[in-house]
């Protein structure tokens, strides 16, 4: 069975040599993508815990209402899972 060709990726970086000529410069993967990701989706959920156990007692979390503090807690997991698609 024939093998179909692999397709190059695209280099959107160049590097310019002493001679003028540029070439693609290889750019790994981001080391901050999954710190941050693990951190937001961590800080929203217990955004979302904190807020159901003790949001109360809490000045800022009471001002905010019910469904504003649901939608904070969800958006920072929400941020995470987008980061997550990032990581490699």
């Amino acid at each position: 069975m024939p093998v179909s060709k692999t397709r190059k990726k695209k280099q959107s970086h160049t590097h310019t040599t002493a001679s003028g000529q540029q070439e693609p410069v290889y750019i790994g993967p981001n080391p901050w993508v999954a710190p941050l990701m693990v951190g937001t989706l961590v800080f929203g959920l217990l955004w979302i815990v904190v807020f159901y156990l003790a949001g109360d007692r809490i000045g800022f979390m009471q001002s905010i209402g019910n469904l504003g503090n649901v939608l904070i807690g969800f958006g920072f997991i929400g941020v995470g899972f987008a980061l997550s698609t990032k990581w490699r």
